[in-house]
């Protein structure tokens, strides 16, 4: 599957990236993301542990009956941030958005679980100064892949705003999810300090309202892997099974502000199912999963 193909979910967040790298004076101290083309992060221990797992499965709103002995499906965003920070680091002072993710289970996720996770860059593409970096990620059992990943990462010359003058909102209150229906699902800023402890996905435009600003959002915005993560509570409701899937692939349409609630869509097919995350307005995610069968 070659992620580097710019789809429809990330389109509109390539216009952003191309007007602010119109502007960029060129990548800082003569560094390329084309240099890290082939370059492998890791092995980094990543332990399934029952706090996290814990945390993620109250995020999600997903049962806790159900993943006492393995975790839900979605905490493979936990093993890609076991790499993706070391990758990141390197990128800390460009504009970096998350266009696209996919992930591939082969054994369900066992809680006090540790593997080893490596991650390396396998495709760089550039178009009108952003760059489309290939990021795949594998957590192995001694020599058994457990899960695997591959992420599409949208880089800009430097970090710029790439959204519409006067968008800036004040923050909402910490704890205040903005009261979601229960056909809905939403997340407080308080939730995304959780998640992002939870899964060691640690952006700052998930909790820092400058950094959200500065990186052309109107402030905080909730994590794509997130809502992913909710994607796939809502996917796996007629599965009791400990590895509900072989396949996801997810695509972020829009950045999703906290407090703010949305509705979803499941649509079952013969072996997938599809998965929308909407209000009346916006997508913001959507998600297509290949379910395991027998």
């Amino acid at each position: 599957m070659d992620l580097t193909s710019p789809s429809a979910a990330v389109r509109g967040l390539i216009c952003g990236l191309e007007v602010g790298a119109a502007h960029a004076s060129g990548y800082r101290d003569g560094m390329n993301p084309k240099d890290l083309e082939g370059k492998t992060y890791g092995p980094r221990p990543w332990r399934v542990a029952n706090d996290p797992v814990a945390d993620f499965i109250a995020l999600t709103g997903d049962d806790p009956d159900r993943w006492s002995s393995s975790a839900p499906p979605g905490f493979a965003a936990s093993a890609l941030f076991a790499v993706a920070p070391d990758l990141l680091a390197e990128l800390f002072d460009r504009s970096v958005i998350h266009g696209e993710q996919t992930f591939e289970w082969r054994q369900p996720l066992s809680v006090g679980g540790l593997f080893d996770v490596t991650g390396t860059v396998t495709k760089v593409r550039e178009r009108g100064g952003v760059h489309f970096v290939t990021f795949e990620m594998e957590a192995r059992d001694n020599p058994d892949v457990v899960v695997s990943g591959k992420s599409l990462f949208l880089v800009a010359g430097e970090a710029v705003p790439g959204g519409e003058p006067g968008l800036e909102r004040p923050e909402p209150h910490h704890s205040y999810d903005g009261d979601p229906a229960p056909d809905q699902v939403a997340a407080s800023r308080a939730d995304l300090v959780r998640y992002a402890a939870a899964t060691r996905d640690l952006n700052p435009v998930h909790w820092d309202h400058e950094a959200g600003v500065a990186a052309g959002f109107p402030g905080v915005v909730v994590h794509g892997l997130l809502q992913a993560g909710w994607a796939l509570r809502l996917a796996s409701a007629t599965s009791d099974s400990p590895r509900p899937f072989t396949s996801a692939r997810f695509r972020f349409r829009n950045p999703l502000l906290p407090a703010r609630p949305i509705g979803h869509e499941v649509i079952r097919g013969d072996g997938t199912v599809e998965v929308t995350l909407a209000d009346e307005d916006t997508e913001y995610l959507s998600a297509s999963v290949a379910v395991t069968h027998g």
